[in-house]
């Protein structure tokens, strides 16, 4: 009979990441993520493989696909909770509802948080972060309800994408007066009938 082996198990080098730096490797991983690829052809698998951790971690962490976008930008506030009022409005007021909701958010408590995001991703090299924000979130539920006719959906959606982000800049990021002062009353009527001619108008295409 031999002796049971009792020798000490050799223990991994090395320490698991704890919460706060799976926290930041997953987003780190959904940056670069969607940077490249844009909201739509990034998975949450992909990124979960980039970041090393289970998919079920980044639900865990942070939800839905779209929670982590909006982390992923560093965004204070979820859009898809304040589009969702915007997205069951009549299609010929989406273009006065869609721009009251986001100038509402710029003109919160939140501005700060959103101002540092925005300028981030437009002086780093997020300008595609930007662009599926925008285009993936905050536009993509009304895409097929402007498709009139078919194929029109995506050129109104980016019309209304240039114009609003246009918008924002020149407000809250440039700040050119009188444009920067204008109550939102006053810039409604302004913006919102060119974001809704955008929208359902006759294109000359």
């Amino acid at each position: 009979m031999t002796d049971k082996d009792t020798s000490p198990v050799p223990i991994r080098s090395g320490r698991r990441p704890g919460k706060s730096e799976t926290r930041a490797q997953i987003l780190d991983s959904a940056r670069r993520a969607f940077s490249q690829n844009g909201f739509r052809r990034t998975t949450v698998r992909s990124i979960a493989a980039a970041a090393d951790v289970d998919p079920a971690m980044i639900h865990h962490h942070f939800g839905s696909k779209e929670q982590l976008f909006t982390a992923a930008i560093a965004l204070p506030i979820d859009p898809v909770q304040v589009l969702g009022p915007v997205h069951s409005s009549p299609t010929e007021n989406l273009g006065e509802n869609l721009l009251r909701a986001v100038i509402g958010l710029w003109e919160s408590e939140h501005q700060p948080a959103i101002l540092a995001a925005f300028r981030s991703a437009i002086s780093g090299d997020g300008s595609q972060l930007i662009q599926s924000f925008l285009l993936d979130v905050v536009l993509r539920d009304i895409i097929p309800r402007v498709d009139t006719p078919p194929g029109t959906g995506l050129i109104r959606a980016e019309l209304v994408a240039s114009q609003m982000a246009g918008l924002l800049v020149t407000r809250y990021v440039l700040g050119l007066e009188p444009l920067a002062s204008l109550s939102v009353d006053a810039l409604v009527p302004l913006v919102a009938p060119n974001l809704q001619r955008y929208l359902t108008g006759e294109l000359p295409i």
